[in-house]
């Protein structure tokens, strides 16, 4: 049979062979390192039957899907086992991959607390150091009933039950062994080529994700395929862990949820500080980039979203929906663009007035599950740095320049000089016709190569109306957080009835570029707290200043100094409190206060003032109006600050 091989080429191999026997014919030495073969772009076991004429690739645990395949099986074939061994009574449920790792939800007689970990590691690699071949077999439904219904496990049971349209199971046996699992697959081949890991920690989760479901306990691990990129991950997390947004929050005294509002945030005056300076900032971009700002309703008709389409793709599940003025539909918007397409209609449009730059600090609302709100970074009330640009299809490249150098030189300023950019192009669930799409994909992967943005592709991620070019930054642990989007989309217009006049004097549709820069101020400022580690630049620092005197009798000068600092705009407290120096400089360094004065006799008799700042281990002294100077200029320039980062990168 012929085969084709990664880069094109066909080789001849024996018919009937397996991704096992390719390999072998391939290389001795890549054999050995195989683990699973993607056939036709279909990943598959070793053992998998290949059809003449496919386009193949050998998997390894040194590529990305080859180090999830690994992770997979250490989760289904690894842990399950061990709690299988060590809890006979326990039930499974299912255990897939995650990002960076694998959990598995299991129904336990007993409760199971993070101190049994470290019992059922051991156990796990116990059964490693065994390196079991692993085997599919293939069963009918009937039979893969009947085999877990023997077992006892129900939840496996209720899985093969409930899937329809499939009368082939995959199951896995470990040789040697009586232990079997069901999935998805591929697995490795062998326990031999599972690297090193670590359980991180359990928690509740309903079956099948349903509150009135039984809880089970999900067990979450990480998987590497050497010590060192273990230990790096681990180190990433501990630094992530003291980082956390929502930590900081309670320090710097930012913000607070309550389960009455959930997702919806209480900003305190310190966050609210730091949230108008983040959109003060935005607003000023824009303006000088050609932008008119507007604001549109929150509460909007089922009656726009059914046509702009949002309403069949988001729906009740998504949309908090109410009834109003009768038994008419309402719901409170999820998105801001089918309002911006009614001003952009309001008034008659010539091809001179185009491009039409819309940008709007858009309240949206999405009914996200409780179990997925997670701080500033996962909200149901949200506010979108948004725009849509309307324009012809000849100012499309144009404007993708545009916004590109406009998105660099945002991520830039704000500490983020590291980011990379994903080609989305046509979900599975879409509007619009195959013509328009190829259309809109041509068009912005034009845009792309003009504008010299060089992207990776992620395929089917589009929006449901157009391809979309996804910004991801890399903060300062190594995280990846993806951010701005463009999207282009000549759908909506269609939808909404958009249109100018040509030089011709004949009616066409604008292409509508919908943008975001930070994507929500709320999300993004969760990133900001986290890439910083609460030490925020000057500029967005809601405390850029503490002055305390070193005894009562200083206060006045730390009052006159404070009050020439708040007449240039500099956001100054002075701290008189009846404490020890030492005391309250450690205080006000915890609560991320960029600069803590202190002044004593010398100060006062020179006119100076000491100053030690977060992050810097060493304290200086200046002339008042000298450090007010420094200050504003600081300010003034945005500069970044101090960043820590982790020592991993």
């Amino acid at each position: 049979m012929k085969l084709v091989m990664p880069d094109g080429s066909v080789r001849e191999f024996e018919d009937g062979l397996d991704g096992y026997g390719v390999s072998k014919t391939i290389s001795t030495s890549l054999s050995k390192k195989a683990i699973a073969i993607k056939v036709n772009g279909e990943l598959k076991d070793l053992s998998d039957p290949i059809e003449d004429h496919s386009v193949i690739q050998i998997i390894t645990v040194d590529d990305e899907e080859g180090l999830d395949i690994m992770r997979h099986t250490l989760t289904a074939q690894v842990l399950a086992r061990a709690v299988k061994e060590l809890y006979p009574s326990a039930k499974l449920a299912i255990g897939p991959t995650i990002r960076d790792g694998f959990y598995y939800d299991i129904a336990f007689k007993e409760p199971l607390s993070i101190d049994d970990l470290e019992k059922i590691e051991a156990k796990m690699r116990e059964i490693i150091n065994g390196k079991n071949t692993i085997t599919k077999k293939i069963y009918n439904k009937k039979d893969a009933i009947g085999l877990f219904d023997k077992k006892g496990e129900p939840y496996k049971v209720s899985i093969i039950d409930e899937t329809e349209g499939s009368d082939a199971f995959q199951i896995y046996h470990q040789d040697g062994t009586d232990f079997i699992d069901l999935c998805r697959g591929p697995h490795l081949p062998s326990l031999s080529h599972i690297g090193e890991f670590k359980l991180t920690k359990v928690a509740g989760a309903y079956w099948r994700g349903d509150s009135d479901n039984e809880m089970l306990t999900r067990i979450y691990g990480t998987a590497w395929k050497n010590k060192k990129d273990l230990d790096t991950y681990l180190h990433r997390m501990e630094e992530a862990e003291k980082r956390d947004h929502r930590k900081l929050a309670r320090e710097m005294d930012l913000f607070h949820f309550q389960h009455e509002t959930p997702g919806q945030v209480f900003w305190h005056h310190k966050g609210w500080t730091i949230f108008l300076e983040l959109e003060n900032y935005i607003r000023e971009k824009l303006k000088a980039d050609g932008y008119e700002e507007v604001n549109t309703p929150r509460v909007v008709s089922k009656e726009l979203f059914v046509k702009s389409g949002h309403w069949d793709k988001f729906g009740t599940d998504e949309m908090f929906v109410c009834e109003a003025y009768g038994d008419a539909l309402f719901a409170l918007k999820p998105m801001n663009c089918p309002c911006h397409v009614q001003i952009y209609n309001h008034s008659q449009r010539s091809y001179r007035d185009l491009p039409v730059r819309m940008s709007e600090f858009g309240n949206c609302y999405r009914q996200e599950a409780r179990g997925a709100l997670h701080g500033l970074l996962r909200v149901t009330s949200l506010t979108q740095d948004d725009a849509h640009i309307f324009c012809r299809n000849d100012q499309i490249k144009d404007e993708i320049l545009k916004l590109n150098t406009l998105i660099k030189d945002i991520y830039t300023e704000l500490g983020f000089p590291n980011f990379f950019v994903r080609f989305s192009d046509r979900p599975e669930q879409r509007v619009g016709s195959d013509e328009i799409w190829d259309l809109a994909e041509n068009s912005l992967k034009e845009a792309c190569a003009d504008a010299g943005i060089e992207w990776q592709l992620n395929p089917g991620e589009g929006a449901f109306y157009g391809p979309k070019l996804e910004f991801v930054l890399t903060d300062a642990i190594g995280r990846e957080w993806q951010c701005a989007t463009i999207q282009l989309d000549f759908n909506l217009p269609e939808r909404l009835d958009a249109k100018y006049t040509d030089s011709n004097g004949e009616t066409q549709r604008p292409v509508m570029i919908h943008r975001a820069l930070l994507g929500t101020l709320e999300r993004f400022i969760g990133i900001l707290i986290e890439h910083y580690a609460g030490n925020l630049p000057l500029w967005l620092s809601p405390t850029q200043m503490v002055i305390t005197g070193i005894t009562s009798d200083h206060e006045d000068y730390a009052r006159e100094i404070a009050a020439k600092y708040e007449a240039l705009g500099i956001r100054v407290k002075v701290d008189d409190r009846n404490e020890k120096v030492g005391y309250k400089i450690r205080e006000h360094m915890s609560a991320k206060a960029t600069f803590v004065a202190v002044v004593g006799d010398n100060e006062r008799n020179d006119k100076t003032i000491t100053i030690r700042r977060l992050g810097v281990n060493k304290q200086e002294t200046y002339g008042v109006d000298e450090f007010a100077d420094m200050m504003l200029t600081e300010i003034k320039n945005r500069d970044t600050g101090v960043v820590e980062t982790s020592n991993d990168n």
